[in-house]
């Protein structure tokens, strides 16, 4: 086999660039349990013995500490003066309590990490591994990961790209959040919307317990409600909005759960599809956004997808025709793209 030195040495690039990444993963979480990147955006322009005063850390653990963010991009270093700081862009995306908490996200890999032999070997059996036993960690990831888009754009822009949907909320709907997590997506449609009365519902019992401590935590006590339940199952009928953020393709049974979510409508209701972007054919999603939702969806979604007949693992890079089979499939008639982001598609579906 001939090797072109040039291919081979770009692939090593890639490789480098990736084990790189994997601690700066490592690094990240830390900087966020830490609250290394407030320390620095309290005391910038800092020396690592300022920051590590603030964060009430060792001193050489900070310098190295920095001197990695630096090398990967996340804080910036002064030669000059030997001193490390964020630029409004970092401190936005890293350190701010009311911006993007991009750490957070690292905290879902490394989750993943600690169960990698049982995950293994439900690859190499075909098997399946369930969300709920994954590592706490995961679950606190997933939603720090999607609520900074739930906060931008649901209210903004995507609730209003729905037909006739935000005017009901306003005026008063019966609303069920499916697969609600931390309820994230929940507490924002029940404070942007108190007339409506909103409902989250999640299979994993530990995931109910803290949306319910969130919720008491922002001060909106009874403002919402959370309850254990399937997709499938989940109780109440006329509803004028059901919503399902970022979880149908990891369900064995998504048609099954459009089907009972379509059943569960006022027959002029309104299904909210939020799922990670994707499109329809394989090369055009081998793109970043595409590679971080592909290896996440093999050891997460379709690990758990696995674990129930019919076992569809839709895989979170479904797309928006296959999306869009299931829910025609679940007896839907009127479906289309209300909205996108770069992270997420957006469809409308009515009965």
């Amino acid at each position: 086999m001939a090797v072109d030195e040039d291919k081979l040495n770009e692939l090593l690039g890639t490789f480098v660039t990736d084990v790189g990444g994997s601690y700066q993963a490592l690094s990240a979480v830390i900087g966020d349990r830490l609250g290394l990147y407030r320390s620095l955006l309290a005391v910038m322009p800092g020396t690592p013995a300022e920051v590590a005063a603030e964060a009430g850390v060792g001193e050489r653990y900070m310098r190295e500490w920095l001197q990695g963010q630096a090398a990967g991009g996340y804080v910036t270093y002064d030669p000059a003066t030997g001193r490390f700081s964020l630029t409004e862009e970092q401190a936005f995306a890293l350190a701010s309590p009311d911006g993007m908490q991009i750490a957070a996200a690292f905290l879902i890999p490394v989750a993943v990490a600690k169960n990698i032999e049982r995950i293994t070997e439900a690859m190499r059996t075909n098997g399946g591994f369930a969300w709920h036993d994954h590592d706490p960690a995961l679950f606190e990831g997933t939603e720090r990961f999607f609520r900074p888009g739930y906060v931008a754009n649901l209210v903004s822009s995507w609730i209003p790209a729905l037909d006739g949907v935000d005017e009901k909320l306003r005026a008063g709907a019966k609303v069920a959040d499916v697969g609600c997590g931390h309820g994230a997506s929940t507490l924002l449609l029940a404070e942007s919307y108190p007339r409506s009365e909103i409902t989250g519902f999640d299979y994993h019992p530990p995931s109910i317990e803290q949306a319910r401590r969130h919720m008491a935590d922002a001060g909106q006590g009874g403002r919402a409600t959370f309850d254990v339940a399937t997709a499938a199952d989940f109780p109440g009928t006329d509803y004028d909005l059901v919503a399902v953020f970022d979880a149908l393709h990891d369900m064995p049974d998504p048609l099954g759960a459009a089907t009972h979510i379509r059943e569960s409508l006022k027959p002029d209701g309104t299904f909210l599809l939020v799922e990670p972007f994707a499109n329809d054919r394989v090369e055009d999603n081998l793109n970043p956004v595409g590679r971080l939702y592909y290896g996440a969806s093999a050891v997460i979604c379709v690990a758990h997808s696995m674990t129930e007949e019919p076992r569809t693992a839709l895989g979170a890079q479904a797309g928006e025709a296959r999306l869009a089979e299931i829910l025609r499939d679940a007896g839907f008639t009127r479906i289309r793209r209300a909205a996108e982001t770069p992270f997420n598609l957006i469809l409308e579906a009515r009965p």
